[in-house]
């Protein structure tokens, strides 16, 4: 184990001293991760090739095409191969989504070339190489600058979630807004000890899981993380696609998603025009939602983040949570607290609902009042969300018991509301933890936190000038 531990930390050192020797030259984290996924993939289909097994990538555009290159010959033979295979169909296509060069200068590309020519990737453990590749992403999704965050939800809150939701390995799951793949992944492993049966394990690989997001560098390294992990091997479970107006009937047993907050995207299709059945809202939340309702069986489960506003708002968004009710049995929200995710201050939840019956009961566990968590200095890892797990009952949710109690502990974080209660409010941000909350950070760690929110206001003003491009105002 010690050995393989090893081997894994020393690769990711590997993985990551090229980083910053491509970023010392203007190649972004984000830039270089992609380019790392085309190269790697080229590199481990001429190993399969090399112990008998069939390649799927035409002649003329392999991994020994371009290895002895050098200098700018090297450049534009990796162009012309990026090209050729993101015309292609099936895994292949949908690794090399409209790929593209970010590596510009031949020595700097030379050199990520020759640190994966280094290793045997294909016949590495399918565990040992999607850790490695795992553990890139997430320290991506770490980055501030490289802006990666957006695609990252914390691998802690992931696990909680999928465990109490619990999938099962003939389950359907889908992911609308997939980013990485991290939900599919960890209900994969979730679901993968479940039974040795070779045709449920066949179906789990090749069946089960959908994910499908509209950033196509994102796609790339979904279907890679999933590939790496033996997911997917000959098509992969990841779409490009835009789910807001994906019309298909497919439907799932369960969803797991964190998907995009805020207001669609100047430019992008007009919700409403492709789903007339939505309740009409700009909200990308809103809208995500609406989808979810509609891919989940009647029996299905669901977890999703979503910000406050969703328990709030009124209009739109309130009609959308009437139905919500009315048509599911929304029964657990999770509120969480700020600092966990890369945008600074958003107040989320993770909604838990099953599609058939209305709602009639709602528990609440209260992880935001009195939390603290940055990113950097003290992330919220899987032990934090543990009582939340105990709490939720999985499985067996007639045994809930509060631990709130009027009288004897009005600060409980796990409370029921009645179906009465659930009627007669005009929202759900239920709050009721009452204490003043003392400041127990160390100065070390208000310095890193002050330290953290200067960095972001510092990016944000380099952004704006950028914009403006030296405009004279």
């Amino acid at each position: 184990m010690a050995t393989t531990q090893k081997t894994e930390s020393a690769l990711i050192s590997k993985v990551w001293s090229i980083a910053n020797v491509l970023s010392s030259a203007g190649v972004g984290f984000t830039d270089y991760i992609t380019q790392l996924t085309y190269i790697l993939f080229l590199k481990m289909d001429d190993e399969k090739e090399s112990i008998g097994l069939k390649s799927h990538i035409p002649e003329g555009y392999k991994w020994k095409d371009l290895q002895n290159l050098s200098g700018t010959d090297l450049v534009e033979k990796y162009e012309e191969i990026l090209k050729e295979l993101s015309e292609s169909d099936g895994l292949i296509g949908t690794i090399f989504t409209k790929a593209t060069n970010k590596i510009y200068r031949p020595v700097m590309l030379k050199k990520v070339i020759d640190m994966v020519a280094e290793d045997n990737w294909y016949m590495m453990d399918g565990d040992l190489k999607g850790a490695i590749y795992e553990s890139i992403l997430e320290k991506n999704g770490q980055d501030r600058k490289s802006g990666a965050g957006q695609y990252f939800t914390p691998r802690a809150l992931i696990s909680a979630m999928v465990d109490v939701v619990d999938p099962k390995i003939t389950e359907t799951l889908a992911d609308p807004c997939c980013g990485t793949a991290g939900f599919l992944l960890m209900a994969y492993e979730h679901m993968r000890t479940q039974s040795r049966d070779v045709e449920k394990q066949r179906f789990l690989k090749n069946n089960a899981l959908f994910g499908a997001d509209n950033t196509s560098l994102v796609v790339t390294l979904a279907s890679m993380n999933l590939y790496l992990h033996d997911i997917g091997v000959s098509k992969s479970p990841i779409l490009y696609q835009d789910s807001l107006i994906d019309k298909s009937d497919k439907m799932f047993d369960i969803v797991l998603t964190n998907p995009p907050f805020g207001t669609r995207p100047q430019g992008s299709v007009d919700v409403s025009a492709n789903r007339p059945e939505f309740i009409k809202t700009s909200d990308n939340q809103v809208n995500f939602l609406q989808h979810i309702m509609s891919i989940v069986k009647t029996g299905g489960r669901v977890g999703v983040v979503m910000p406050d506003s969703i328990l709030t708002d009124g209009d739109s968004t309130k009609r959308v949570r009437d139905k919500l009710l009315k048509d599911y049995n929304l029964h657990t929200i999770l509120r969480l607290p700020t600092g966990i995710f890369y945008a600074n201050g958003v107040k989320t939840n993770v909604l838990f609902f099953e599609k058939g019956e209305s709602t009639k009961d709602i528990w609440v566990y209260d992880y935001r009042t009195g939390v603290k968590h940055t990113m950097a200095t003290k992330p919220m890892t899987r032990e934090h969300l543990q009582d939340f797990v105990d709490c939720y009952c999985s499985g067996h949710m007639e045994d809930r018991k509060e631990t709130y109690d009027a009288e004897t502990n009005p600060n409980g974080r796990w409370r029921r509301y009645s179906e009465n209660e659930v009627k007669t409010r005009e929202d759900l941000n239920f709050k009721w933890i009452d204490f003043t909350e003392e400041d127990d950070r160390s100065v070390s760690e208000i310095l890193d936190e002050m330290q953290e929110e200067a960095n972001g206001i510092n990016e944000a003003v380099s952004r704006l000038k950028e914009l403006l491009g030296g405009l004279e105002l």
